[in-house]
């Protein structure tokens, strides 16, 4: 599996984290309100850890969580695409993406999701990616629909619903 070093969409920069991006990534990744729906770094440490695990699952896989970054002022706005949580593993590739406060509700999520998803289906030919959303996080469930997810059942013990898209159309023939 190859990775694409970076990925430009209409208004993102997606590229793999360095280091020097942890203060940045921090000022969302570690605020509850921006992470209400999910885990909360409690420091840069953490944070730096969590960036750090990725990226060795990265060099394992091929793909982990860009950090998106606009393209007009290369201001980091979030993080996020496909990975396989090292953290909670067992679940295959999933989709993930963790914005700023700033930026939500201006289709960024979007961009990013049909970024992963092009990556999903074109360079790694993924049979399926899952996802999974809170039951009130209404925003994230809306994106995972419109990008063709759906959802499968509830996890009582994450408390979230679990999300599947399978690949379809004429990259998933001969898939089983």
């Amino acid at each position: 599996m190859s990775e694409t070093p970076m990925i430009a969409t209409e208004r993102l920069i997606l590229r793999p984290p360095r280091l020097t991006d942890v203060p940045a990534l921090f000022e969302f990744l570690g605020d509850p309100k921006a992470m209400q729906f999910t885990h909360v770094d409690g420091s840069q440490k953490e944070c730096r850890r969590r960036v750090a695990a990725h990226e060795w699952q990265r060099r394992k896989d091929g793909y982990a969580p860009w950090t998106a970054e606009l393209k007009e002022s290369g201001r980091i706005i979030g993080w996020g695409g496909l990975y396989d949580d090292p953290f909670d593993p067992g679940w295959g590739v999933e989709l993930g993406y963790y914005f700023h406060p700033d930026a939500w509700g201006q289709g960024f999520g979007s961009e990013l999701t049909q970024a992963a998803m092009r990556e999903a289906d074109e360079v790694l030919k993924l049979p399926k990616v899952a996802a999974f959303a809170r039951p009130e996080n209404v925003a994230s469930r809306r994106l995972l629909e419109k990008a063709g997810f759906q959802m499968m059942r509830y996890v009582p013990e994450m408390e979230r619903l679990y999300f599947e898209r399978q690949r379809s159309g004429p990259a998933a023939e001969g898939v089983t």
